[in-house]
C-alpha cells in the first residue's frame, strides 16, 4: 500500500506546535518553582496551577501527574545546581581547595533554595518513589564531579583510577545526606560544615593518594571537563497531547 505523503505545510505546523508545547512546558516549570518558593514545598498542584494562571486540567495537559511535574521541577533544579558547581570544578586550585569549593557551592545552592530542596528531595504530599529517583539523579551529578577530580589526581600519581567512581559515589552520598541533615537541624554554620566535610573527604583521600608529582597541573584535564559536561540534563520532554492553554 502506498504511504500517505505528509504535506510540507502540515509538517511545519506540527513542528511549530511541538516547539510551542515545549516552550509552554518550560514556562510552567519555572512558574512552579516560583510557586514553591512562595508557598512552600507542601503546596498542592491546584496552588501551582493557580500561581501559573491556569486550571489543573490545563496543567495536566503538559504533565502526566504530580510525579511528572516533580520530576520536571527536579531536573530544572539540578540544572541550576550544575551551573553553580561547574565553575568551581574548572578553576585552577589545589585538589583540597577544589573539593572544598564543590562542597561549599553545593551547600550554598541548597541553603538558598530551602523550599525547592524540600520539594525535590522530600516531596511532601507526593509519591516517595519519585523523590528517591530525584535523590539518585542528584547524587549521580555530584559523584560525576568528584570522579573528575579523583581521576585527575590518581593519574597525576601514576595510580590506577579504577576505584575513582566508587569512591566518588560514597563521597557524594556523604555530602548529600550531611547537607540534608544540616538544612533541617542548622546546628552549625555552613562554613563549619564545609570545613568538616572537606577535612573528612580530603583526609581519607590523602591516605590513598599520597603526594602528587611536583609538576602536577591543578587545572582539570579536558577529559575530566568532558566527563562533567556529559552530566548536563536533557530538556524536559513534552507532556500529554491536548489543546494548548
Amino acid at each position: 500500500m502506498e504511504k500517505r505523503r505528509v504535506k510540507p505545510e502540515s509538517a511545519g505546523r506540527s513542528a511549530r506546535w511541538a516547539t510551542h508545547r515545549q516552550q509552554r512546558r518550560a514556562e510552567l516549570i519555572e512558574l512552579a518553582i516560583h510557586a514553591i518558593r512562595e508557598h512552600g514545598a507542601g503546596l498542592s498542584v491546584a496552588t501551582i496551577a493557580a500561581h501559573a494562571g491556569v486550571t489543573k486540567p490545563v496543567l495536566y495537559r503538559h504533565f502526566a501527574d504530580r510525579a511528572d511535574l516533580q520530576h520536571a521541577v527536579s531536573e530544572q533544579a539540578a540544572r541550576m545546581l550544575l551551573r553553580r558547581l561547574l565553575p568551581e570544578l574548572a578553576a585552577d586550585r589545589e585538589p583540597t581547595e577544589r573539593i572544598r569549593a564543590i562542597v561549599e557551592a553545593f551547600l550554598a545552592g541548597a541553603e538558598e533554595e530551602p523550599e525547592l530542596w524540600r520539594f525535590v528531595v522530600h516531596n511532601p504530599g507526593g509519591e516517595p518513589a519519585a523523590g528517591a529517583d530525584v535523590v539518585a539523579n542528584n547524587i549521580s551529578m555530584v559523584a560525576g564531579m568528584l570522579t573528575a577530580v579523583l581521576v585527575d589526581q590518581l593519574r597525576a600519581r601514576d595510580m590506577d583510577a579504577g576505584g575513582a567512581e566508587a569512591w566518588a559515589y560514597g563521597l557524594a552520598g556523604l555530602v548529600y545526606m550531611a547537607g540534608d541533615w544540616w538544612l533541617q537541624r542548622r546546628t552549625m554554620s555552613r562554613a563549619a560544615l564545609t570545613d568538616y566535610l572537606t577535612s573528612l573527604i580530603w583526609g581519607g583521600l590523602a591516605g590513598v593518594l599520597g603526594p602528587a608529582r611536583p609538576e602536577t597541573d591543578h587545572r582539570p584535564s579536558e577529559q575530566s571537563l568532558r566527563l562533567v559536561a556529559g552530566l548536563d540534563i536533557p530538556p524536559p520532554a513534552a507532556g500529554h497531547e491536548g489543546e494548548e492553554s
